[in-house]
């Protein structure tokens, strides 16, 4: 509450007291005083003064005070309160110190940040002591990393608060940066990988083109040509998915029709067949019988599948199975794509899904993967408002899982 609203009602309750005083005493004496404090009470706030005549004009003024008293406690209070919401709804958290240096208010935010388990005691360290130095230098900042888990990235500046007279508090204001962090290094990682990606190959081509006009022996024009031949195809490959992770990532509204689960698996089997021929995989295909659809577009999906499949092919040894099911499960059609492949180490799990990201780079390179057919995978789920599973372990091998919603008209 503000301290002249309390002051106000202190002088009104005297007043109130005096009032009473001097009716039971009766004293013309204690009336004139009453009459005087009034007056001096309405001069300090602006107000009219009483009318000298009795008591009665004097009860009557006194009743006005106490209810414009009453009136600036409602206001005060519903200030209070607004302003309380209000800082509760920022996504940054708010820590407000009074002359005193004691905490005089803490937003729902703040209180969400500093009692966060793993890092509450360094957060709450780094705060007092960007406090105490707000008091000192007029303000302060930090970066503070929390590593967890979950890895946290926090940013604490304090300033400190006054009228232009003297200071009146300080206030620390606390944001989670760790998403902003995450995708300034994943978009830093994007660059210096698709660089790296092109570059690598165009590099081989300048240097086997080269070789190749002085060299006379035949057999060994041919081994180069070839060796051109794939790096000009590995160019074009991680050309077309860029070109079709741009395009997923731009239709977050694809076209929405009914589509056959069935069809979308058969058609991405298709499509990888020849490379599982050629390395003597075996695909076993568990169709959902009866078929089922989901709303969606079709073109997506058979690339998002197609992707999990190729993944599946590629690091699953020579003569080795490869199972694609479709399934409905509360609600929810489930196609997964199961090997049992190198695996994945736990520590990249979260990684996969990052665009150019490979667990192993030298096999990657060996088999010629761009790293961007599980990114694709990702974006085509979120576009159908859907999402990806994975159950991995080393050596044991992998089983990924594109769940998407069922429309209820398709519903059994």
């Amino acid at each position: 509450m503000k301290p002249y609203v309390i002051g106000y009602i202190v002088i009104v309750a005297v007043a109130v007291i005096a009032v009473v005083v001097a009716a039971r005493l009766g004293r013309r004496a204690g009336r004139r005083s009453l009459q005087q404090r009034l007056t001096a009470l309405a001069n300090r706030l602006g107000a009219e003064p009483p009318d000298e005549g009795g008591m009665e004009p004097v009860l009557s003024h006194l009743e006005k005070l106490t209810g414009e008293a009453a009136e600036a406690v409602s206001e005060a209070s519903s200030d209070a309160i607004r302003l309380r919401r209000a800082l509760d709804t920022l996504p940054q958290g708010v820590i407000v110190c009074d002359e005193n240096g004691e905490v005089g208010f803490r937003n729902a935010r703040a209180g969400a940040l500093m009692n966060n388990r793993h890092g509450a005691a360094l957060a709450a360290q780094a705060v007092t002591e960007l406090l105490e130095n707000a008091w000192h230098k007029g303000s302060d900042e930090r970066t503070l990393d929390l590593y967890g888990p979950p890895r946290q990235t926090l940013t604490i500046g304090t300033r400190l608060i006054d009228d232009g007279r003297r200071p009146l508090g300080v206030i620390a204001i606390i944001e989670d940066v760790s998403e902003r962090r995450r995708l300034e290094e994943i978009r830093r990682d994007f660059v210096a990988n698709v660089s790296h990606e092109l570059k690598t190959p165009i590099g081989a081509l300048g240097l086997l083109a080269e070789t190749l006009t002085v060299e006379p022996d035949p057999v060994i024009a041919q081994r180069l040509a070839s060796r051109i031949h794939t790096e000009a195809f590995r160019v074009s490959r991680i050309i077309d998915d860029l070109l079709d992770l741009s395009r997923i990532e731009s239709e977050e509204t694809p076209p929405r029709e009914p589509t056959s689960v069935n069809l979308v698996m058969a058609e991405a089997v298709e499509r990888v067949r020849a490379a599982a021929e050629q390395r003597r995989i075996t695909i076993e295909m568990d169709e959902p019988d009866p078929p089922i659809h989901v709303i969606g577009d079709r073109r997506q999906l058979v690339s998002a599948m197609h992707s999990l499949l190729e993944n599946a092919v590629t690091f699953s040894p020579e003569d080795g199975v490869v199972r694609v099911a479709g399934s409905q499960v509360d609600g929810d059609v489930k196609l997964s794509v199961a090997d049992k492949g190198v695996g994945i180490p736990a520590r990249d799990l979260e990684r996969i899904f990052e665009r150019f990201y490979r667990v192993d780079l030298g096999r990657s390179r060996e088999t010629g993967g761009t790293g961007l057919g599980l990114s694709i995978v990702r974006h085509v789920a979120t576009n159908h408002h859907g999402r990806v599973e994975v159950d991995s372990r080393e050596g044991e091998g992998s089983t990924f899982t594109l769940v998407l919603p069922r429309p209820p008209e398709y519903s059994a």
